[in-house]
């Protein structure tokens, strides 16, 4: 069950400290100051808003006061990235994907592709939301998410840390399966269409790009990790010796 909050200034103050919401729901008819200010700083944060009956919202909070006003914490908790380095082979990092659908998938794929870890930004990131988890399958249970400040500072961080660092981007001057891959590896992907930050793109090792044949210029992001995230993994298992050799 998500961590439930009620009233107008509980729900704000965890807006303003960017606690992580998985969405709010307001009463119809409910109008103020208080409450526009709300609904503002959830569009910046990018957490769902949805208007509802009061007597929903009554029956939800159960007798405690909610002003009109509940949000509902996020499914799963977060890790600290030092949690995550050490002996990890494979980081899938995020920069800029918003929507819960295609975070889910990016996490199922990372799974099953051996990743350790997914890195996330504060802003600019789809929340750990209940549609995030179901989106990934269940790979959540199992694949940690750890949530930084700032992307191209994360990057810095993980180089000092030995990682090697590809961006995929479609104006990467190399193709995804013609590079070699160091370990341990950092694979960073952006928003389908607008490809990497451009201050990312410059912390970024090397950007590599998949080769398009149809008229369409790019793959949405989650299939786009597929393709990628596969193509390290296969690389990984040519390394091991064959059984009976």
């Amino acid at each position: 069950m998500n961590r439930l909050i009620a009233g107008i200034h509980p729900v704000r103050e965890a807006l303003r400290a960017r606690q992580p919401l998985d969405k709010i729901l307001i009463a119809k008819g409910a109008s103020s100051p208080r409450i526009q200010e709300v609904i503002d700083l959830s569009r910046t944060a990018c957490v769902p808003v949805r208007f509802e009956p009061r007597e929903l919202l009554d029956r939800t909070c159960k007798g405690v006061s909610h002003q009109g006003v509940i949000a509902f914490g996020v499914a799963r908790e977060y890790v600290e990235l030092n949690d995550v380095i050490p002996g990890a082979a494979l980081l899938v990092v995020l920069d800029g994907i918003e929507d819960p659908h295609n975070l889910g998938a990016i996490i199922r794929t990372a799974h099953a592709a051996g990743a350790n870890a997914i890195v996330i930004p504060e802003r600019r990131s789809a929340p750990l939301t209940e549609t995030v988890d179901r989106a990934s399958a269940g790979a959540l249970e199992h694949l940690p998410v750890a949530r930084v400040t700032n992307v191209s500072q994360t990057l810095e961080r993980l180089k000092e840390n030995g990682f090697w660092i590809y961006g995929l981007d479609d104006q990467g001057a190399e193709l995804y399966d013609r590079i070699e891959y160091s370990t341990p590896t950092a694979i960073v992907l952006g928003v389908e269409g607008n490809g990497l930050h451009k201050n990312v793109q410059k912390h970024c090792d090397l950007l590599v790009r998949i080769p398009m044949a149809g008229s369409v210029s790019s793959l949405n992001v989650s299939v786009a990790a597929g393709v990628v995230l596969f193509e390290w993994r296969r690389r990984e298992a040519s390394k091991l010796p064959r059984a009976g050799i």
